[in-house]
This record gives C-alpha cells, structure tokens and sequence, in this order.
C-alpha cells in the first residue's frame, strides 16, 4: 500500500507543478509513516514541510496543492486530512486493503520475500565457543541471532552460507589438556595443584575418566607436554561433538566447520604474515612483530608474534578474514559477544590492509542474558564450571521457547530470561501466545473443513466480495499488509527481532478479533471471509515463525 500512496502523491506533484499550484518541480524523497494513532490516519507524509523551503511556500498551502491534484482512479483514498503543521493525513477505503490478503494466498510460504539480495554472497560467522566446555546460555542467544539473521537473508535472496570458526589452537586448548591430564592423575592418586585458571567443570572430570578407562596409566609414563597435547586433543573433540549434537537440537546446522589450527597446518598464517611484512604493514619492534593497525584506522598497532615467537589470536584472525574474502564472499558479518566490541576496529583494519574494504565486514554484538528462575538470578560461572548449559535449558523448556525468548529483544540489550516463565502454557509466555494463535486457526480450519463449510473460489475471481468491516478486522489486514516491509527491514539491518516484535503484535490484534468475533458464523458469505482472513494470520504467523527457525504448531 505504501508505493501506491507514494505514487499518488510523486502524481499530485507533478500535476500541481503543471497547474502553477507549485513553482519548483523539484520534489524531495516522499517518506510514506504508519500514524500510532488511528484517528491519524493509514498513512501520513511530511513532504508539504520538506519541501517548504525550495517552494518557498507555506506548508499547509503546498499540502493544499497537492491534495487539490490527487487523482485516484481505482478509489484507494476514502479521505484525507491536513494536520499540524502541514502533515498529510491519509484513510484507505477498506475494500483498498483487501488485495493484500489475496498476495499472502498467492505467494503461500514466499510472502514477505522480496530479491533484495540479488544473489549477494554472504558468510554469517557465529557461535564459535571454544571447544573448552559445553555451550551456556550466552552462546545460545548468538547461535539464535547469528541463525535467524542467516534465515532471513536467504529468505531475502542472498546466498547464505553459514560458519562456525573452532578455536582449537592456542592457550585455551592447551590449558583444557592441563585440566583434564591433571584429573587424569587424581584418578590414579597423583594429587597434584589444580590452578585456578584451569576448567573445573564436571565435564573436565567426565573426560578424563574416559582417558583413564582407555589408557589405563600410559600417559604417566610418557613426557608430560605430550601426555597434555593428548588430552588437548581428545577433550576438544569430545565436547566439539557435544557442541554439534546441541546445536543440532537447537535447529542450528553450519554448512562449514572451520578449524584455526588448519590455518597453521596449511602456513596460511606464516604466509599472511610474511606478505605484511614484505609490504612494510607488519614490522618488527623490542623482538616482537607488529601489525600497523593504526595506519588503518585502529587506535594503535598490535602484535601479530610475541617476543618469544608465539603467535597471537590476532594473527590467527588476520589470516582467517583474509582467508574468508578469498572465498568469493561479498560481505562477511561475525556475531561476537558485547565484550569483544574493543577487537572490531582491529579486524576492520587487518581487511583494509589486505585490500578489501571494511564496509564488507560487519559485526554483530550479543549482549549478556541473565537466566532467572521465577524472577530471581541464576548465579553461573564458566570457569568454575557452575552454569547452566545450553543443553539444559532447552531440555528444560524446549527449543522454540528458548530461541523466541532469544530473539525477543534487539541483541544489543540485556536479556531476562525467566526458565519458568519459558515454560508456562500461558499468555505470559511469549512463544505461547504466538504459536497459539497458529494452531487456534488450524483448529477453526480443522472444523470447518470437517464440515465442508470452507470455499475461497468466490475470492479467488473477485476479492471485493469480501465481507470484512469490522475495525479488528481492518486492523488485522492492515498488520497482515505490513509484514513484507517487517522482513525487508529485518533483511537490511540485520535485526531479527523485528520479526518477533510483528508476530508479538500481529498475535494480540488477532487475540482481540477472536475474543470479539466468531469466526464459524450461520452466515456463510460472513464465515468464509473469515476463514479466508484468519487463514491469511496462519500462513504469515507460519512463516515468520519458519525465518526465526520456530515451529508453528497445529494443535496445543
């Protein structure tokens, strides 16, 4: 409905410059808003102000010029209202709405799609959790957002690939091998210090019962820094698969495992760094070799190679993005936790310096989830291994729950997720309340078809025999009409929460319809209008629900 509102006014412009109402034909961009108040209107635009000063006229009288040349063959426009200081106040005719619900049947699981994308090539890199423990409740509102953003842009026409970078190399891994070889000893009686730094999970203890059952005492009798590399190696393996077999339960497949010790085995680190340092970008300072970030924008220049000849995480990190790029991909975008957000500026600098323009690069901060239970904090710590992991809360409150509740609130605010909220088959419950909305309609279809009462043919030739006139009804088509600009949106900025809040809103108008109207009425013409408008709320209650990776439910 926006782009013929557009088109009616860029129409009444361009007449009222013809008839001398407007001096300039020069128009400003026409921004077409939805009013919060419906005595506002449908639709409202500014452009009588925006354009004041190039008409050099008063607002009111350019707003006058312009609804004075309107014409409006196919009768959309019911009225319209001059406002305030010059806002252009607009009411659609009900019958105008209607064509919107035929869209929805005709484009089924595709409505709200739009080739935005055109094929664009774009990796979404997320979760990425060190195989050093189980995945915990943060790692799951990353894994929801980073794949709800990855469903909406293929939704969009992008071509999405999606990636978890396994960070399996480097000082954490080596400090898993030392917590599960330390355990392995105190199985055997060697009781040596347990440092504070290392991973005192459960699980730490379960692993290296699995190496004792295995290996008995031979790894005492081996040198020590192979015994931990052994434990290294079977402990990330071990709770890699955990990691897949709970992302898999989550309804989160990656199309790529990538490993940051192939980035060593292959030398694409060494050779990356070798390259920088032939084009002067890495340098050597106080026996340590440095990156010239600040030549790209960073704030200062950061190690690439300490002074004992180790690698940095950086390092890894340079030749990894730069190894991402050489994949063909148009834009890459990473979803990190809040607490990486200083590490942006560097990354971005490492891809200017390797030629690619950091506006390909875009990044996504998670910020923290508080678990609650019935309104009160769930203290957790990773290190000591008291957390609660993304395995429990699923099983505890199931998987649609938990992404929903994920996905509930833009990903840069803190999050409340109550556990026994997420249970609860109530209204407070926001999955619920949403999810309810698609099997009560699948329940009204279920009778009607029972019946033989449900006939869309009559629409299908002519939508004007619609009998919707109620003011929830308009409401809900009007919702219905706006979902494709929802998911557009969504798709643009990356924001999958926008998505959520529509089908929050689009699951309370349909809520107040229901309580107020049957929808099995003895009128046939008034129920099959009905049934054709509660059946046009499922399918895009469906699909929205399909983008956030939820299920849509026939019966509760």
């Amino acid at each position: 409905m926006k782009p013929i509102i557009k088109n009616i006014i860029l129409n009444a412009l361009e007449k009222a410059h013809k008839a001398e109402l407007l001096p300039s034909s020069h128009f400003t961009e026409i921004i077409i808003e939805e009013p919060k108040a419906e005595s506002h209107g449908d639709f409202s635009t500014n452009i009588a102000m925006t354009m004041a000063s190039v008409q050099k006229m008063s607002p009111k009288k350019i707003a006058e010029a312009i609804l004075s040349s309107i014409d409006d063959p196919d009768n959309i426009i019911k009225d319209t209202q001059i406002a305030g200081p010059g806002f252009i106040n607009f009411f659609i005719n009900t019958k105008a709405w209607y064509p919107s619900l035929a869209k929805i049947f005709a484009q089924d699981t595709r409505f709200g799609s739009e080739n935005i994308g055109k094929g664009k090539k774009i990796q979404v890199e997320f979760v990425s959790a060190n195989p050093t423990g189980p995945l915990h409740v943060g790692h799951g509102r990353g894994a929801a957002v980073g794949d709800a953003v990855a469903r909406i842009l293929s939704f969009t026409g992008y071509n999405v690939e999606k990636e978890y970078y396994v960070n399996d190399s480097g000082r954490q891994i080596k400090t898993l091998g030392t917590s599960v070889f330390l355990r392995y000893k105190s199985i055997l009686g060697v009781d040596d210090p347990f440092p504070d730094d290392c991973y005192q999970g459960e699980y730490i203890t379960d692993i290296a019962k699995n190496i004792h059952s295995d290996k008995k005492d031979a790894l005492l009798k081996i040198d020590e820094n192979t015994a931990v590399s052994y434990c290294s190696k079977i402990a990330a393996e071990k709770i890699l698969t955990g990691i897949k077999k709970d992302l898999n339960s989550f309804d989160v497949i990656f199309d790529n495992w990538f490993s940051e010790q192939s980035l060593f085995d292959s030398n694409i680190v060494k050779k990356t760094i070798d390259e920088f340092k032939e084009q002067k970008i890495i340098y050597e300072k106080d026996g340590a070799l440095w990156f010239k970030t600040s030549d790209f924008g960073d704030e200062k220049d950061r190690v690439v190679v300490r002074n004992n000849g180790i690698t940095t995480y950086f390092a890894s990190d340079i030749a990894y993005h730069r190894e991402k790029f050489l994949r063909g991909y148009d834009e890459i975008i990473d979803v990190w936790g809040a607490d990486h957000h200083g590490y942006i500026n560097r990354i971005k600098a490492s891809i200017e310096a390797s030629g690619t323009s950091e506006k390909k690069f875009h990044v996504i901060l998670i910020q923290l989830v508080n678990l609650l239970r019935n309104g009160k904090q769930v203290a957790m710590s990773t290190r000591s291994g008291q957390f609660i992991s993304l395995k429990d809360v699923i099983d505890e409150v199931g998987k649609d729950a938990a992404r929903f509740i994920f996905l509930s609130r833009h990903y840069e605010s803190p999050l409340d997720f109550d556990l026994e909220v997420a249970k609860k088959k109530t209204n407070d419950n926001p999955v619920y309340y949403v999810q309810y909305v698609h099997a009560r309609i699948s329940s009204i279809l279920r009778k009607a078809e029972e019946t033989g009462k449900i006939d869309f043919s009559t629409f299908d030739n002519n939508i004007s025999d619609l009998l919707l006139n109620e003011i929830e009804e308009i409401r809900l088509i009007k919702a219905l009409s706006f979902y494709p600009d929802t998911v557009k949106t969504s798709a643009l900025q990356k924001e999958p929460h926008k998505i959520t809040f529509y089908l929050m809103n689009l699951a309370s108008l349909f809520h107040s319809y229901y309580n107020k109207h049957k929808v099995l009425t003895d009128d046939p013409k008034i129920m099959q209008s009905r049934l054709y408008l509660v059946t046009a709320v499922l399918k895009t209650i469906r699909n929205g629900l399909t983008l956030l990776g939820i299920s849509a439910p026939k019966a509760m």
